[in-house]
């Protein structure tokens, strides 16, 4: 007879049992049986797929990765803990030590910090350009850079990109671009459709909708070719030490050799893991991202036009009204609605006493919350000079966009009509 002790541990399970749950169900395991000590040599070396450890991945992340990637029209993709990760993964595996990348200007505060701090750190260089100056992006390629980067919609004053245009001009340099879809989302906008090679989220926005987890994904579109310049991206087509003679590039070709590479390097050596809860949270949000966000773009586009006729409103930056400068991009682009995420100016200057005006604002509001989030269900407002964008200097904030009076919006599923009357008791305040 086992042992109690034996049977504490093992009793009642066996692993590899096949289960019919109709929903994906929560692998909340670190590791993994394997049939053979040879099926685990086989799997360590990439020789074979299979669950190996869940640093890298689980089950659970499985399913989110190859969700986001039909919903963007991708290859495959790969999960990892935040957005912010999924970007810092993305862009390492790309470029490497020693490269440049062109971003555009307008960025949220915390990719900022990335690319012009730690990323120096990493010996890789950033050239910030307007993204609506084609030339700027031509001038800034350097012969080290390795990809261009922008976001669909600018966070926070929605500045919508023109995807084709910059995937155009990175194409003809031989480069590809990575396009952050968090505010444009799968729903409203699909980058690889308008060029863009790989598709970053901060799943923790309107792909959880929720403002439970944090998680992040990156898409490959299976688009850029790295075997037609290989001297440029030896990670993919020269040897992998670590692996003794596989080359990633022949292993697995275009749309897997990228996953691969962050998964087997940038995941397993720097643990940026996704949770396998996050994961299933995450995918939980996803069932209903189209009712979520079709609502959101509805009641944003309701309160950017009350606050176009608002007395204390300078500007409302929301390319759903027809004299923003971005509207005609935004009818191309994103014909299912604009996103929810947009900011607009208070009347004033620019002095000592802005800072007070602002939060007697701010702090005025019931209905919508003060949270450094967007994407929730609820509504959020956020001071971007002082927090997202907080790091900046005033010449990077007026590149974005961004004012000392600009408060942040997040349209979330509450009536619009509660959310407009909170906005008006609070600009009273103004």
């Amino acid at each position: 007879m086992t042992a109690f002790s034996t049977q504490q541990v093992q009793a009642g399970y066996v692993p590899g049992t096949v289960q019919n749950s109709a929903v994906p169900p929560i692998y909340q395991t670190a590791a993994y049986e394997f049939a053979s000590l040879a099926d685990a040599a086989d799997i360590f070396a990439l020789r074979k797929a299979g669950n190996l450890y869940s640093r890298s991945a689980s089950p659970t992340q499985l399913v989110l990765e190859e969700r986001v990637a039909a919903l963007e029209g991708g290859a495959s993709a790969v999960a990892v803990a935040s957005g912010q990760a999924a970007v810092a993964v993305t862009l390492l595996a790309l470029v490497g030590r020693g490269g440049h990348i062109v971003a555009a200007s307008q960025l949220y505060g915390g990719t900022v910090d990335l690319f012009q701090d730690t990323f120096e750190d990493f010996g890789i260089s950033v050239t910030f350009v307007d993204q609506d100056d084609a030339d700027a992006w031509r001038t800034a390629i350097r012969p080290e850079t390795r990809a261009l980067f922008a976001e669909s919609v600018a966070n926070p004053v929605a500045q919508v990109l023109d995807i084709q245009l910059v995937a155009d001009i990175a194409h003809d340099a031989g480069l590809p671009l990575v396009v952050d879809n968090t505010v444009g989302t799968p729903y409203l906008v699909r980058p690889g459709d308008h060029g863009a090679d790989f598709v970053v989220h901060s799943a923790t926005k309107f792909l959880s909708g929720h403002g439970t987890s944090l998680g992040g994904v990156v898409v490959d579109q299976g688009s850029f070719d790295f075997g037609a310049q290989p001297e440029h991206w030896p990670q993919f087509t020269a040897r992998y030490r670590r692996l003794g003679d596989l080359v990633l590039w022949d292993r697995f070709g275009i749309g897997q050799a990228f996953a691969a590479l962050v998964k087997t390097k940038y995941v397993h050596d720097l643990g940026p893991s996704l949770a396998p809860f996050n994961a299933w949270q995450i995918l939980q949000g996803i069932e209903t991202l189209d009712l979520r966000v079709s609502r959101q773009s509805a009641t944003a586009l309701t309160i950017a036009e009350h606050l176009a006729q608002h007395p204390q409103v300078a500007a409302v930056h929301h390319p759903g009204l027809t004299d923003n400068r971005w509207h005609a991009l935004a009818e191309r682009y994103l014909p299912r609605g604009v996103p929810s995420v947009f900011s607009f100016d208070l009347h004033g200057r620019e002095d000592a006493g802005t800072q007070t005006r602002v939060a007697q604002v701010i702090d005025a509001l019931e209905v919508v919350r003060l949270v450094a989030n967007i994407g929730d269900a609820r509504s959020l407002v956020a001071h971007p000079a002082s927090m997202t964008h907080s790091h900046l200097d005033a010449a990077q904030r007026a590149a974005a966009g961004i004012s000392l009076n600009t408060i942040r919006l997040s349209a979330g599923l509450e009536d619009p009509t509660d959310i407009i009357a909170d906005l008006d008791r609070a600009l009273a305040h103004a």
